[in-house]
């Protein structure tokens, strides 16, 4: 019996579909890196989609289709910081803190860190947008954003309930809401922008507060 030769697999499909993603996603870098550029040198209202495009060497269609325009440029550039830096995004790395350490103290050090490194990425942007918030779109987009700060708080705050953490009387709403303020961008402004704290001193900050007001006290 004729033994059929097997046909060959053709993985060209699958290197041009690869190449395609890796592509699609520099481009994007390169639109929301240009974006970023242009918004904190001239201002949200003063750049435009098109003068954003034509920097970018892309259409305006392109941003449209990719993002939806300024407001959507906006939310890409802060999920773009809030990864930080490295292969491994923050979020990855701070929920395996908080799921592997068992010393609080350290989970807080190492959130005050993470914020430290992800809020000069992001907190200038949202200053920016909140300028311009009078503009409905930038407005909702802002909400938005701070509605899923204060939901990632909150499961924080859980697994530290989970975990044993939280100082008896506060609960995991109450924990959510004090990490949710510490970790505002308005704080960023008045500590680094304006009196000129470091990063690192501004991350520790972070990590003392939060430790002082969700730890059980000293010997008890």
């Amino acid at each position: 019996m004729e033994q059929k030769t097997p046909a060959p697999v053709n993985t060209r499909r699958r290197y041009d579909s690869s190449g395609r993603r890796e592509r699609a996603r520099q481009t994007r870098d390169q639109i929301t890196g240009i974006a970023k550029e242009m918004f904190l040198a001239d201002g949200y209202a003063a750049t435009t989609v098109a003068a954003i495009a034509a920097a970018a060497h892309v259409s305006v269609e392109t941003i449209y289709k990719g993002f939806g325009g300024k407001p959507g440029l906006v939310r890409a550039i802060i999920e773009k910081g809030l990864a930080g830096e490295g292969p491994v995004p923050a979020e990855q790395r701070s929920d395996h803190i908080r799921d592997t350490e068992p010393d609080p103290r350290r989970i807080f050090a190492a959130w005050g860190a993470f914020t430290a490194e992800v809020g000069p990425r992001v907190f200038p942007i949202l200053q920016l947008a909140r300028d311009a918030a009078s503009d409905p779109e930038v407005a909702a987009t802002l909400e938005e954003i701070s509605a899923a700060r204060l939901a990632r708080m909150t499961v924080n705050a859980a697994g530290l309930a989970t975990a044993g953490h939280l100082r008896p009387g506060i609960t995991v709403s109450q924990a959510a809401d004090i990490m949710w303020a510490i970790n505002s961008p308005e704080l960023f402004e008045l500590l680094v922008l304006h009196r000129g704290w470091t990063y690192e001193r501004y991350g520790q900050l972070i990590a003392q507060v939060l430790a002082s007001t969700l730890l059980p006290a000293p010997g008890t």
